[in-house]
């Protein structure tokens, strides 16, 4: 019914390359709240009495642009004539997660597990192997008793019947992995992948022997430890050590599913046939990398592509497969990746094509992160914004153990695997994060050259702590009809740290390793503008949904809000900044400098910033305006 209030009249199209471009302001502010899939009618204007209806999908959204799909007829001929437009919500998505729900009946409960014989068989008994899963355990560190007996004699049943040895003899000898090219030696190991750590590892063999199927089982990555890899390993495992297997992978956007597709492909270990990209009907083939469009072509038929052993689509365009009528349990693997992100109606759609008594879920993502985006009030307060991982990792069965004085414990190997190893960041930047989220369990493994780039860098206020606080009183404000904030201070002072940081002779960064994250459209327009004065148009400026998954050298955070006013709910004043999550997105994005530009009166009213700033003050790592009396103390006891 809101889409309705953004009809809109006499508007012209514009062109970007074959595709059809429509200007929408405040689109990415949800106002309209489109969608890909959304369907839009534009009529032309009045010509010889008679009203011609085009209809096209929307494809892409990118700041105030809509890119539409029409009829390639339309899109050839078209001329700039006025056209009206006229919203309508795209329900394929609704209808489909309805159904999910529905067929959620026959998945049961589970509230205790039963473990099932290993799914990878050999009869080959090693000493070696037992010795190589039970140092894996330990690494584990389980906590009960009870629950270190029942893995022990479960890994021990894995050590006698698994061993893949032999399946990597038959596969190919050279594997990429995210650009790196791994030379794989005859008898080198059981992995395609050797530089995997030792919790990678234990992820792909849990996957791969699969005893606690039906349950899910729980792939747990913080940001930057390289649960892409365990993925990309565990399909490559389960492709060849089951030949009956079938794996459907998905992920809740075409991003993340593309870069599953692409590194599969960069590993050269599938054969041709082996792999199918199954894409909306709506999506825009230029809107494709190269590298995966060889394996969208197959996807258009979708009976035929059900026969492919790894099927790689979207939650969503996986109810495609129920119009096929193929049995259930066809697929014997459900891989669903930024799990986290998902809605719970939206994992069931892959997850409901999978048998109930012996199909394997694999669930891979942060709760840490980013949630799903739930736009209704309603629907939020029903919790539909909780994600599938989220509410499993909080029933009995996944929780961590306790140790007799209460303290937290290890996660159940045989459910869950928590990655520890980062990859990303100096450990200045990692502790808070680390502290805040993860338990202080995450571990500093990143590359020394790369996160110690910029520890003399002129500007930091300590030499050798590559963090930056800058306090600015700044003024938030409005343009016009637009509901998004910027904050012209800030914008400038985000201009002058990137022109530092590109331009500099000695220390120069490159403007593609610098990012810039703010959580307002509208000064993510304010700095884009500023940047392209001053030729730095290449650095990347967006939203902290735009960065998820990404990382850069330099990060630089805009907090924007800066209305110091007294408010019965701080939440008001804070706007976007009051969420955990988009938190610790933007400040985990950095490897080797994090800078934090912002007003700490307001924002100290958030648990999070607070920490933050205590945190830089520790450090004396803060610069700029005064501080609110409740840091002050910290200041001078600094």
């Amino acid at each position: 019914m809101e889409i309705k209030d953004f009809n809109m009249s006499g508007v012209t199209l514009k062109r970007s390359g074959n595709l059809l471009v429509l200007e929408v302001p405040g689109v990415e502010e949800g106002r309209p709240r489109l969608t890909t899939g959304d369907k839009v009618i534009l009529r032309s204007q009045v010509y010889s009495e008679h009203i011609i209806e085009y209809v096209a999908y929307i494809t892409e959204i990118c700041n105030e642009d809509v890119t539409l799909k029409f009829n390639s007829d339309f899109e050839q001929a078209y001329n700039s004539e006025p056209m009206d437009v006229e919203f309508v919500h795209c329900r394929t998505t609704s209808r489909r997660c309805q159904l999910a729900v529905e067929q959620a009946v026959y998945l049961g409960e589970k509230e205790r597990l039963v473990l099932q014989s290993p799914q990878a068989i050999n009869t080959q008994n090693t000493t070696e192997n037992c010795v190589v899963d039970v140092g894996l355990e330990q690494c584990s560190q389980q906590g009960s008793k009870v629950r270190k007996l029942q893995n022990k004699q479960a890994e021990c049943m894995v050590s006698r019947e698994m061993n893949i040895t032999d399946v990597m003899r038959v596969a190919a000898q050279t594997s990429q992995f995210v650009g790196e090219t791994v030379t794989l030696k005859q008898g080198a190991g059981e992995f395609f992948n050797p530089m995997l750590n030792e919790q990678q590892k234990l992820a792909v063999k849990r996957i791969l022997s699969g005893e606690c199927r039906p349950t899910p089982y729980v792939l747990f990555g913080p940001p930057g430890t390289g649960k892409t890899l365990t993925v990309i390993e565990a399909i490559l495992q389960i492709y060849y050590t089951l030949p009956d297997s079938r794996i459907l992978v998905c992920a809740p956007s075409n991003a993340a599913t593309d870069l599953i597709c692409l590194r599969l492909h960069q590993s050269s270990l599938l054969k041709p046939g082996a792999m199918v990209r199954v894409n909306a009907s709506f999506r825009s083939e230029e809107q494709i990398d190269d590298m995966v469009k060889p394996y969208c072509k197959d996807g258009d038929d979708i009976r035929k592509a059900s026969w492919f052993r790894i099927i790689i689509t979207t939650c969503s365009s996986a109810g495609l497969f129920y119009q096929t009528e193929i049995r259930l349990g066809h697929f014997t693997h459900v891989i669903l990746d930024e799990a986290g992100q998902a809605s719970e109606p939206e994992s069931l759609i892959p997850i409901g094509l999978i048998s109930e008594a012996n199909g394997q879920v694999v669930l891979v993502g942060d709760p840490k992160q980013l949630g799903p985006v739930i736009k209704s009030k309603i629907a939020l307060s029903f919790g539909l914004n909780m994600s599938l991982m989220e509410r499993l990792t909080s029933r009995e069965i996944y929780l961590r153990d306790e140790d007799a004085f209460g303290a937290c414990g290890a996660y159940n190997p045989l459910l869950i695997t928590k990655l520890v190893k980062n990859y990303r960041s100096h450990s200045a930047l990692l502790a808070l994060p680390s502290k805040l989220f993860y338990h202080k369990e995450l571990e500093v493994c990143a590359d020394t050259s790369a996160v110690t780039s910029l520890l003399h860098w002129g500007k930091l206020p300590r030499k050798g702590f590559p963090l930056i606080f800058h306090g600015i009183r700044g003024n938030e404000t409005r343009e016009g009809h637009s509901p998004s904030w910027f904050n012209p201070t800030e914008a400038v002072q985000v201009m002058q740290y990137c022109c530092q940081l590109a331009k500099n002779e000695n220390a120069a960064v490159s403007v593609t390793d610098i990012g810039v994250i703010t959580p307002y459209r509208k000064q993510v327009e304010k700095i884009r503008f500023l940047l392209r004065s001053i030729d730095l148009a290449d650095i990347k400026v967006g939203t902290v949904e735009e960065f998820q998954g990404q990382e850069y050298t330099v990060i630089v955070l805009s907090t924007v809000r800066s209305h110091e006013g007294f408010f019965d709910d701080d939440k008001y004043c804070l706007g976007f900044l009051s969420n955990p999550r988009r938190f610790n997105v933007a400040i985990t994005r950095a490897k080797a400098l994090l800078i934090v530009v912002g007003n700490p009166h307001v924002l100290v009213k958030d648990p999070c910033f607070c920490a933050l700033l205590e945190y830089s003050l520790m450090n004396r790592v803060y610069v700029g305006c005064d501080l609110p009396l409740e840091l002050e103390c910290l200041q001078k006891c600094d």
